[in-house]
C-alpha cells in the first residue's frame, strides 16, 4: 500500500507557493503521493482564491525529488488533448518521470453550462475517450493523425498525409500513467478505467473504495480481470494537516477522501 495526499487547488490562503511548501512537508513527512484538484471555480460562493494546478505542479515538481504528483483530476472534456499533451510530456520531464494523469467528465454545472462547456455528460464521455486516443497517439513520439467528431489533428488537401510528432515523448513508458475517475457503481468509467492504467472510485454517497474492494460488486470484474497486469493500491486522501502528520501519524487523524488503485504502475 501507498499512501497520498489529495488537495484542492482552491480556499483561503491557496496559492502555487502554499500548495509547494505543502508538497516539500509531506515529502519529509514520508508520503508517496501528492495530487492535486482542477477546478476553476471554487465550490464555496464569494471571492475563495483558486490556482491554476498545472502551475503549481510545476512547482511541486521542481521542489520534490520522490512523490508520484499529477492533477486528481482534470475534465480531459474541457482541456484540448493536444495542448494537455504537451504539457503532460513537458511535466513529465521536468518530475524525472514522476508525473501520474487523473482523468474524469467532470460535474457542476458551473464549471460546465455556465461557461459555454459541453453540459451533456454522455457527450463527455465520449470526448474523454477520444481525447485519451489522441493523447496516447501523440505520447508515442511518432507520426500521428486523427479525424473524428470532436478532435481533429489531420491535414487538409494538398497535404491531407500530414501527421503530427510529438517530441520529446514522455519519460515514463509506454506512456504517462492514466487513472479515470467514476462514482460508483455506474458502470461506465470503470470499464474505461480498465482499458488503461487505473481507477478513482468515488461513491455518491461519500464513501469511496478501491478497485480491489469493488472487485467483488457489481462492475468490478473489469478492473479484476485488469490485475494481472502487476497493480498495487495507491490510497489518497486527507487534509493540509494530514500531509504534514505523514502516512504514519496520520492513523490517528485520517479522514479519507479518495482512495486510488494503479492497475498497471
Amino acid at each position: 500500500m501507498r499512501y497520498g495526499v489529495s488537495v484542492p487547488n482552491f480556499g483561503v490562503g491557496v496559492d502555487a507557493r502554499a500548495i509547494t511548501e505543502l508538497a516539500r512537508e509531506a515529502e519529509e513527512a514520508g508520503w508517496d503521493g501528492f495530487f492535486l484538484w482542477d477546478h476553476l471555480l471554487a465550490f464555496s460562493p464569494g471571492s475563495v482564491p483558486v490556482v491554476d494546478p498545472w502551475v503549481a505542479l510545476t512547482a511541486v515538481a521542481l521542489s520534490t525529488s520522490r512523490l508520484r504528483l499529477g492533477p486528481m483530476v482534470t475534465p480531459l472534456p474541457r482541456r484540448r488533448p493536444v495542448k494537455l499533451a504537451r504539457e503532460t510530456v513537458s511535466l513529465d520531464h521536468l518530475s524525472g518521470g514522476r508525473l501520474i494523469l487523473g482523468v474524469g467528465i467532470g460535474a457542476m454545472p458551473y464549471e460546465w453550462n455556465y461557461l459555454g462547456e459541453e453540459p451533456d455528460a454522455r457527450v463527455r464521455g465520449a470526448m474523454l475517450d477520444k481525447g485519451l486516443e489522441v493523447l496516447a497517439g501523440l505520447w508515442s513520439g511518432e507520426p500521428f493523425d486523427h479525424h473524428g467528431e470532436y478532435y481533429r489533428v489531420a491535414g487538409d488537401p494538398p497535404e491531407q498525409d500530414w501527421r503530427a510528432i510529438f517530441y520529446p515523448p514522455p519519460l515514463q513508458r509506454p506512456r504517462v500513467p492514466i487513472w479515470v475517475a467514476g462514482t460508483w457503481a455506474v458502470k461506465a468509467p470503470f470499464r474505461r478505467a480498465a482499458r488503461w492504467d487505473g481507477a478513482v472510485p468515488n461513491e455518491g454517497r461519500g464513501r469511496t473504495h478501491s478497485a480491489h474492494d469493488a472487485g467483488g460488486r457489481a462492475g468490478g470484474g473489469a478492473l479484476r480481470r485488469g490485475q494481472p497486469r502487476g497493480g498495487r493500491i495507491f490510497r489518497v486522501g486527507g487534509s493540509r494537516g494530514d500531509a504534514r502528520l505523514g502516512p504514519e501519524g496520520r492513523r490517528a487523524s485520517w479522514r479519507p477522501t479518495r482512495r486510488l488503485a494503479s492497475l498497471g504502475g
